[in-house]
């Protein structure tokens, strides 16, 4: 594919967030706030919310957001009211936990996934957008839709958006296979690299039909997918098309995309629950034929 756009400038840091700001940091200076500080211990799914997640064998787990209220089953009447709605959820690399990240940076880890640190006391000038965990699962990364990156544990700075003017807003981060870089990605498809991350292609110089609402990398590294609302699917570097929901109509827009393990396929996510399967994706089923409160926001690959 050809390609088009541009690459990310290095651009002044902006800093990582924690609960309570240290003594010496301004909000907005260009410093990390150290980890360790914060102000309450690493939450966990009985003191904390309880996201609405469907897990299938083996395959993907949709989560959606109730307000700022979440629900599990079995415990239906239990919930837990949030500052903002949760926007996002990561795994583990075990697979054995994962995070929700809320629109103001508050994160929530379950399993074996560690809290590390949020932006949840913070003031923000843009909502938080995406996460993505580094690839020990020992820190990650918050995205606002400014392009402003927040980075936790043993996760690395490498450069934002935050201080230029964006022709869209950011919509998600994909991090390298190292984890010394990432991607950037903004709703007209502009693609901003930083680090060691490589830019490969953009839609940001195309029209297209809906606006670009998630990315992955490839299973190589070079390369990475992005997928539209309504399913539209745009491969660059050594990033393989599998499929789309471009030509069909759709009940719910597609809200997030995630690959498979291997990386030989990818599942769309709608807001209605309901999952497309491309490649060696299998569907495993979907929370397509159920009534939700409200309209699923991301998935990820169990």
């Amino acid at each position: 594919m050809v390609a088009l756009g541009g690459h990310g400038p290095a651009l002044p840091h902006r800093p990582g967030g924690v609960d309570d700001v240290p003594d010496g940091f301004r909000k907005g200076d260009g410093r990390e706030a150290p980890a360790h500080r914060r102000s309450r211990p690493a939450p966990t799914g009985a003191d904390r919310v309880r996201p609405v997640l469907q897990e299938f064998s083996s395959g993907v787990v949709v989560i959606g957001v109730l307000g700022n209220f979440f629900k599990c089953p079995p415990a239906p009447n239990e919930a837990a009211r949030l500052a903002q709605p949760i926007v996002a959820v990561e795994h583990t690399p075990s697979g054995r936990g994962y995070w929700l990240a809320g629109a103001d940076g508050g994160v929530f880890a379950f399993g074996d996934a560690r809290f590390l640190g949020s932006t949840g006391g913070i003031r923000l000038a843009r909502p938080i957008v995406g996460m993505r965990a580094s690839p020990t699962g020992n820190g990650y990364f918050l995205v606002a839709s400014d392009g402003g990156v927040f980075a936790f544990g043993d996760a690395r700075f490498r450069g934002s958006t935050g201080a230029i003017r964006l022709n869209a807003p950011v919509v998600g981060i994909e991090r390298t296979a190292s984890g010394n870089g990432y991607w950037l990605v903004g709703a007209d498809g502009g693609v901003f690299a930083f680090g060691d991350a490589v830019f490969h292609g953009s839609t940001g110089a195309m029209r297209l039909a809906q606006p670009v609402v998630a990315v992955t990398r490839s299973a190589g590294g070079a390369g990475y997918v992005l997928a539209g609302a309504d399913g539209g699917v745009f491969a660059f570097g050594d990033a393989t098309f599998r499929g789309s929901t471009g030509g069909a109509r759709l009940n719910s827009p597609i809200v997030a995309m995630a690959p498979t393990p291997g990386g030989g396929g990818y599942w769309l996510c709608a807001g209605d629950g309901g999952v497309f399967a491309f490649g060696n994706a299998q569907f495993k089923g979907s929370m397509g034929g159920s009534r939700l409160s409200q309209p699923v926001v991301g998935c990820t690959s169990a």
